[in-house]
């Protein structure tokens, strides 16, 4: 089973009230395992405080390869919101941030995705709200299915 079916195997029979964690890992493939820190939970879907996703087996990227790495995560996630670009790829650090490409703008805020790609093949997603008036912005939790979840989860397993 892979690991998306695990976790959607897991969100649809047993989703349980109020913050929670929910981990799996798929030891048959390369070590992926996924975890979601979630506030809400219900027979169709979630909302999501943050997606996290590491393999266990990588090794660490240089600058080419986690280029590469995160120019095809921002083209295989198509289930959010908005679509992923790559932003910024930090050698040094071996870390490298997408965002969504257009962000969405609501009143005077704009919403939007933040995944970081960081050493070891390790990838956290979260969503912002940015205000143009306060001149800051806040973490602010996001719903998908599980089916969008999952899915989710294959995307950046790629």
């Amino acid at each position: 089973m892979k690991l998306s079916e695990k976790l959607l195997k897991k969100l649809v029979d047993d989703p349980p009230p109020g913050r929670h964690l929910v981990t799996v890992s798929d030891e048959a493939s390369l070590g992926w395992s996924a975890t979601l820190t979630v506030d809400r939970a219900d027979v169709v879907g979630c909302v999501i405080w943050e997606l996290a996703v590491q393999c266990r087996a990588a090794e660490a990227w240089d600058a080419n390869a986690l280029t590469a790495r995160s120019q095809r995560i921002a083209q295989s996630v198509t289930g959010l919101l908005e679509p992923l670009k790559l932003i910024e790829v930090d050698a040094l650090r071996r870390e490298a941030l997408l965002r969504s490409d257009a962000p969405m703008q609501r009143g005077g805020d704009l919403f939007y995705y933040e995944a970081k790609l960081q050493p070891h093949n390790s990838i956290s997603l979260r969503r912002f709200r940015a205000s143009h008036d306060a001149g800051k912005r806040e973490q602010v939790p996001f719903t998908l299915t599980h089916e969008a979840i999952a899915k989710l989860v294959d995307d950046t397993t790629v």
